[in-house]
């Protein structure tokens, strides 16, 4: 404890590191880059952990928003416009089941379970099923975006501002990951959350069904 060299900065650090990526706790990892800056301010890795303290306060941020996102709660709501500039909202579509999905063009996951969510949405929306996209697409992308959607038979909505990770939607909704999304019923209750594959259509079936 009396030494406050590199060697031993690193060793606080691999303690956050094992917070962070091993037991998926920010929070304590923070507490940990915050030791650091106070105890070896000095070291290389003490200069460095201002700059580590502003990314795992963003990353706790998000943690303590997914934890609250639990089945049974409300869905906070937004109020924002669509690509097309219309007003966009869960509030717009009560009484309908609604899947707000968050993901991108350049997401291969996202891409692997887009004929999945369409294949839903074709067999589902007429029964009263709607899709809200909050795409995470770069600035500039937006006709890309546009024309993707067109190719791939996505009709539904989508949220676009061009902020990649920075979108404020998945900010507001502590999205780090994605494909992400949250089944609404039609009262904008979470249902479900991360349904992909076979899991999707059935509990769309199943919230129709209990409208």
């Amino acid at each position: 404890k009396s030494e406050k060299t590199d060697d031993v900065s690193e060793i606080l650090i691999t303690k956050a590191s094992v917070y962070l990526m091993v037991l998926h706790d920010a929070e304590k990892a923070l507490a940990v880059v915050r030791q650091l800056k106070a105890d070896f301010p000095e070291t290389t890795l003490g200069r460095q952990a201002d700059d580590m303290i502003g990314s795992l306060e963003k990353q706790a941020a998000a943690e303590r928003i997914q934890r609250s996102l639990v089945v049974g709660t409300v869905f906070p709501d937004f109020s924002e416009q669509d690509t097309s500039g219309r007003p966009l909202s869960v509030a717009n579509y009560k009484g309908k089941v609604v899947l707000v999905d968050f993901w991108a063009t350049w997401c291969g996951p996202c891409l692997a379970e887009l004929p999945n969510v369409v294949r839903a949405y074709q067999a589902q929306h007429a029964k009263g099923f709607e899709i809200i996209g909050i795409s995470l697409d770069k600035e500039g992308d937006g006709g890309k975006l546009a024309q993707f959607t067109k190719e791939h038979g996505m009709p539904w909505v989508q949220y676009f501002d061009g902020l990649y990770w920075s979108n404020k939607l998945a900010v507001k909704y502590g999205v780090s990951g994605i494909p992400s999304s949250f089944l609404l019923d039609g009262e904008g209750r979470i249902i479900g959350r991360d349904l992909r594959g076979p899991e999707l259509e059935p509990a769309i079936v199943k919230a129709l069904a209990a409208k």
